[in-house]
C-alpha cells in the first residue's frame, strides 16, 4: 500500500504489460531529459527489452500496478552494467514511475522489492546513472543506500541543451 491508500502489487513484468511499460517509458523520452532516448518507441521495438529481464537472475523487470484498476503505476529494472563478462557480478538499477503516481512511494516499494530479489543474486554492485537535476530520484537513491560516484558534466544533449548525470553506487554484499 502507498501512503494515499492505494493497494499496489509489485510483480515480475509480463509481455501483457509491453504497451502499458511503453507508453509510461515515452513520457520519459519526450517530456524529460531523464532518459537520453531522443525518439518514442513502438511495443514492437521495446519487446527485445522486456525479454531481456527474465522472472529471476539479476537482471529484472518489476511492475507496480494499482490492484484495482490493474493500471501501471511504475516499473524498476536490473540491467548489465556493461557487455563485457568479468563486469557480469555488476548491474545498473533504474526506476520510472507514472508521472500521476510520482511522490507516493511506488518508486520505494519498486526498488524495496528488486533489492530484496537481487539479495538472493551474484550481484555485487549495483549502478544508477541520474540526469541532473533530479532531487526526487538522488533521494530514493540515497534512502537504499547509493553513495556519489562522480558526476559527467554535460554528457548527453536533449531538449537543444547539454545536461549532467551522477553516478551512484550501491553495495550489495557488503554484509
Amino acid at each position: 500500500m502507498v501512503p494515499n491508500g492505494t493497494e499496489v502489487q509489485v510483480r515480475p513484468g509480463t509481455e501483457a504489460d509491453l504497451d502499458a511499460l511503453t507508453a509510461l517509458y515515452n513520457h520519459y523520452v519526450t517530456e524529460t531529459a531523464i532518459t537520453f532516448d531522443l525518439t518514442p518507441f513502438t511495443p514492437v521495438e521495446r519487446r527485445p527489452w522486456l525479454l531481456s529481464h527474465p522472472e529471476d537472475g539479476p537482471h529484472r523487470l518489476l511492475v507496480a500496478t494499482d490492484t484495482d484498476s490493474r493500471r501501471v503505476l511504475g516499473y524498476a529494472t536490473s540491467g548489465p552494467h556493461r557487455p563485457k563478462a568479468a563486469y557480469a557480478p555488476s548491474v545498473e538499477t533504474s526506476v520510472y514511475v507514472a508521472p500521476d503516481a510520482t511522490g507516493r512511494g511506488v518508486g520505494t516499494l519498486l526498488y524495496g522489492a528488486l533489492f530484496a530479489a537481487l539479495a538472493e543474486e551474484d550481484v555485487h554492485r549495483a549502478f544508477a546513472g541520474i540526469t541532473q537535476p533530479n532531487e526526487a530520484s538522488v533521494k530514493l537513491h540515497e534512502r537504499f543506500g547509493f553513495r556519489h560516484l562522480g558526476t559527467f558534466g554535460e554528457v548527453g544533449r536533449k531538449f537543444g541543451r547539454y545536461w549532467d548525470v551522477a553516478w551512484y553506487q550501491k553495495d550489495l554484499d557488503a554484509d
